[in-house]
């Protein structure tokens, strides 16, 4: 049930973007992930996405999504859902959004997406982070910049999960020491590249196509990094479609070795979801992270 104290706030941004008064018609329960509550909202003959969750649990939370969706909109790369507005009464925030019409991707999609992500990652800076913090799910993530990709790798990636599994005793000891001796290899792992923007969370809950075919992405975790982070993170579910990888790297060809550098890269999400869901994720993690440290 939508709350109500938030509603006329809605009614309010909807009333400005549409430029038209009316009063919202109808909610549809929709997925918004595990984290948040979700609905399609019709207003003035159209619909829109909405989000919300507790403010207090998830400070700042849509407010700095919003953040990272205009960020990925300047980028020109990708099709992004237009913002209408993000808010709150300080019991309960939300996050309001174009509603994207899906369709079903077909050959041209998965080639249009693997050229579309290289666009995205040919927007750089010359140090790696952002200049906020944000979240990855419900988990708040630290971009505090960095000169190298190894040292913000390992200390604004790695070394803050550690400590939080570590807090929870979600690790073995044995895993936690192989992190301590992988620190000391990374800089030969990694092909040097310069910061690339990146979705940072790109798996395939975090992209619809729409109705005319185009990937759209939605739920980022923005910030500056490694080009193969995304790379690597589309594949830790089962992967995208071989035309993705294929077109992307006609595009902008990854250095050679990417393949055997995606388990380098998925460290990071799967101590994120280790973090979140405990059980075989932490194996899965110590499986990775053994094929780097003997």
């Amino acid at each position: 049930m939508l709350p109500l104290t938030i509603v006329p706030e809605i009614e309010k941004l909807l009333k400005n973007h549409c430029q038209q008064e009316a009063l919202i018609d109808e909610t549809i329960a929709v997925g918004g992930g595990s984290i948040n509550s979700a609905y399609r909202l019709s207003y003035a003959g159209k619909s829109f996405f909405l989000k919300y969750n507790d403010a207090s649990r998830f400070p700042q939370m849509f407010e700095k999504e919003a953040l990272g969706l205009k960020v990925l909109t300047e980028s020109k790369s990708l099709r992004i859902p237009q913002i209408i507005g993000h808010g709150g009464n300080g019991q309960t925030s939300f996050l309001l959004l174009e509603f994207i019409n899906q369709g079903q991707p077909n050959k041209q999609f998965w080639e249009d997406f693997g050229r579309g992500l290289a666009s995205l990652h040919r927007n750089a800076q010359t140090s790696f982070g952002l200049d906020h913090s944000n979240y990855i799910g419900s988990l708040k993530q630290d971009n505090t910049v960095e000169k190298s990709w190894t040292d913000f790798f390992t200390y604004q990636r790695l070394q803050p999960q550690l400590k939080l599994a570590k807090e929870h005793a979600l690790l073995s000891t044995k895993t936690l020491a192989d992190f301590e001796k992988l620190y000391r290899l990374l800089p030969s792992l990694f092909p040097e590249e310069a910061p690339a923007l990146l979705h940072g969370d790109l798996w395939s809950g975090n992209f619809l196509c729409s109705q005319s075919g185009e990937a759209v992405l939605i739920d980022p975790a923005v910030y500056y990094g490694h080009r193969e982070m995304d790379i690597g993170m589309s594949k830790l579910f089962g992967g995208f479609h071989p035309h993705f990888y294929d077109a992307y790297n006609e595009a902008w060809p990854m250095e050679n070795g990417w393949q055997q550098r995606v388990d380098l890269c998925n460290l990071y999400p799967l101590l994120v979801h280790v973090n979140l869901f405990g059980g075989a994720y932490a194996r899965q993690l110590e499986a990775c992270l053994g094929k780097y440290v003997r």
